[in-house]
C-alpha cells in the first residue's frame, strides 16, 4: 500500500467516524418536521441515512487503521472535516427546495457551521420551520466547534483527541489545558456552552420571542452567527426588550468561554475582570457603540438620543462581534459608521470565543510590539519585553502573530481581487470578503443588510465558501497543507 494512502487511512476512520455522529443532529430537525406535521420529513430520513450509512461505512472500512493522531494529522483532518461535513449537511436543503443548487446549498451550510450568517435564502418566514431549524442548530454546532466536541468522543473509539483540538481551536485555549485530561477540557466547555445557551433562552423566550423562535434565535446568538428565521432579521420583532438581552448575550459569546470555566471551578469571578483580553473586548465594544451613537446624533441621522442608542448598540455590537444580525439597514447610515463597524469585525472578539477575525489578544499583542519597535526606535540599548498582564510574551509568539496577520491580510486581498475580476464592485467585493473571512456575513452594497448573497455567481459563491472555511480554521490550518514540508515523510 502506498505510504500515503496509509497515513491517510487513520484519518478517514475519524472522519468517518465524525460523519457518523453529525448524522445523529438531523433527528433534531426531524422531530421539528414532525411536530408540526411538515412534508418535509422525508428528506430528513433520507439525509439522515445518506449520511449515516456514509460515515459508518467508512469508519467501518477503515477501523483497523487506527492509531494517535500526529500534529500534522490534525491540520489535514480539521480542513477534511470542515470542508465535508457542510456537504452532508447540504441534503435536507436539496431534498426539500430542488430549485436549490448544490453549489448555493453548501455555501447556505457552509455558512451555518462557520457561523458565518451569510444566506442564500428568502423568503424564510415561508419556509417549514424545520429548515430554520436546521440553519440555526448548524451555527450553534459549528459554534463551540464540532471537533471540539470530537475530542471527547474520540478516545472511546481509540483514538486520542489532542492534536484534532489543538489544530481546530483558537489562541491561548489550545496551549493551556484547563484540565489534566483534554476530552475533561472540551466537556467542560461544552457545559459552560450550553449552561449560558440554556439562559439564553429562557431570556429570549421570557422577553416575548416564541418558544420556537427562541431555540432558533439562542442557537444564532450563542454561537455568534446570526443566522435568522425571518428575513427581517431580528427588526422582525420590533422589542427593544429583546435587542437589549441580545446584545448582553452577543457580548457573553465575545467572551473565552474558558474563562467561565475557570470563574466556575474558582468560584471568583476576579478571573473574568483580571483578564486584559476580556477586558479589551468589553471596552471595544462598549465604546463603539457610545461612539457610533455620538456620530449618528451629530450627522442628523436620529434625533432621539434613546433611539440612536437602541439602534447603535445592537448593530454596532452584532457586527463587532461577528454575529450579522440587523434591526436597521445601516448601510444606510453614513460612510462612517459601517466601515467602522465592518473594521470593529476583524478583532473585537476574544481567542476561544464563538466569535472569529484576528482576535483581541493578537491585537493587543500587536499594540503592544509596536509600541516596543517605537521605543526602540528611540532607544536602542533599551530591554522592554511585552508583558501580559505579568507575563512575558516570547518572541516565538510575537512572530506568530505577525506571520498570521500577514496571512490574513493576504487573503482578504486575494478574495476581494478575485471576486472583483468576476465582475462585482469595488465596495460589495472588499466587503464581502472582510465578512466572508471575518465569519460576519452582512457586507455592504450588494451584499449589505438589507440585502443577501443570492446576486452572487458560482465561482463568486464558492470563493465565498472557501473564505468563509478560511476564517473558521483561522487560516493556518489550511494554508500549511500547501507547503512541502507538511507532505515530507
Amino acid at each position: 500500500m502506498p505510504a500515503l494512502a496509509h497515513s491517510l487511512l487513520p484519518l478517514l476512520n475519524v472522519l468517518g467516524a465524525t460523519v457518523a455522529v453529525f448524522a445523529v443532529t438531523m433527528l433534531a430537525p426531524l422531530a421539528v418536521a414532525f411536530f408540526y406535521d411538515e412534508e418535509v420529513l422525508i428528506a430528513y430520513d433520507t439525509a439522515f441515512a445518506i449520511t449515516f450509512g456514509s460515515g459508518a461505512a467508512l469508519w467501518l472500512a477503515t477501523r483497523r487503521f487506527r492509531r494517535e493522531l500526529l500534529p500534522r494529522d490534525g491540520f489535514l483532518l480539521v480542513s477534511l472535516i470542515w470542508s465535508v461535513l457542510p456537504a452532508f449537511a447540504t441534503l435536507p436543503l436539496l431534498l426539500h427546495l430542488p430549485e436549490l443548487s448544490f453549489t448555493d446549498a453548501y455555501f447556505e451550510t457552509m455558512s451555518g457551521l462557520s457561523t458565518t450568517g451569510a444566506t442564500v435564502l428568502s423568503n424564510l418566514d415561508r419556509l417549514p420551520a424545520s429548515i430554520n431549524f436546521w440553519r440555526c442548530l448548524l451555527q450553534w454546532i459549528g459554534g463551540m466547534g464540532i471537533l471540539v466536541l470530537m475530542v471527547a468522543i474520540l478516545p472511546l473509539l481509540g483514538v486520542g483527541g489532542t492534536q484534532l483540538f489543538r489544530a481546530e481551536t483558537a489562541g491561548p485555549i489550545k496551549d493551556a489545558k484547563l484540565t489534566p485530561r483534554i476530552t475533561d477540557t472540551a466537556l467542560g466547555l461544552w457545559s459552560v456552552y450550553g449552561a449560558i445557551s440554556l439562559a439564553c433562552f429562557a431570556a429570549y423566550w421570557a422577553g416575548g420571542m416564541g418558544a420556537l423562535d427562541a431555540v432558533m434565535h439562542m442557537f444564532t446568538t450563542m454561537s455568534l452567527g446570526g443566522f435568522s428565521s425571518h428575513d427581517a432579521s431580528f427588526a422582525y420583532f420590533a422589542s427593544p426588550r429583546l435587542e437589549w438581552i441580545a446584545v448582553a448575550f452577543m457580548l457573553l459569546a465575545a467572551i473565552n468561554f474558558a474563562l467561565y470555566f475557570l470563574v466556575l471551578r474558582r468560584r471568583s469571578l476576579g478571573v473574568l475582570v483580571a483578564d486584559t483580553e476580556a477586558r479589551g473586548t468589553v471596552i471595544v465594544l462598549v465604546g463603539g457603540a457610545l461612539l457610533v451613537t455620538v456620530y449618528l446624533l451629530w450627522q442628523g441621522t436620529y434625533d432621539d438620543p434613546l433611539l440612536a442608542l437602541r439602534w447603535a448598540a445592537f448593530n454596532v455590537v452584532s457586527v463587532a462581534t461577528t454575529t450579522g444580525y440587523s434591526t436597521e439597514d445601516y448601510d444606510a447610515w453614513p460612510a462612517f459608521a459601517p466601515w467602522f463597524m465592518l473594521m470593529l469585525s476583524a478583532f473585537a472578539t476574544s481567542a476561544g470565543s464563538t466569535g472569529a477575525g484576528i482576535k483581541m489578544i493578537r491585537f493587543i499583542v500587536l499594540l503592544k510590539q509596536a509600541r516596543r519597535e517605537m521605543l526602540r526606535a528611540l532607544h536602542p540599548a533599551v530591554v522592554s519585553p511585552v508583558r501580559i498582564r505579568d507575563a512575558v510574551v516570547e518572541n516565538n509568539v510575537i512572530f506568530a502573530v505577525l506571520a498570521f496577520m500577514l496571512m490574513y491580510g493576504t487573503t482578504i486581498i486575494v478574495i476581494t481581487l478575485l471576486l472583483i475580476a468576476s465582475g462585482l464592485d469595488v465596495l460589495t467585493a472588499f466587503s464581502a470578503a472582510v465578512a466572508c473571512v471575518n465569519n460576519l456575513g452582512p457586507g455592504l452594497n450588494q451584499v449589505g443588510p438589507a440585502a443577501n448573497y443570492a446576486a452572487l455567481n458560482d465561482f463568486q459563491t464558492w470563493v465565498c465558501s472557501v473564505a468563509m472555511l478560511l476564517g473558521r480554521l483561522e487560516m493556518l490550518s489550511v494554508f500549511v497543507l500547501f507547503t512541502p514540508a507538511f507532505w515530507r515523510k
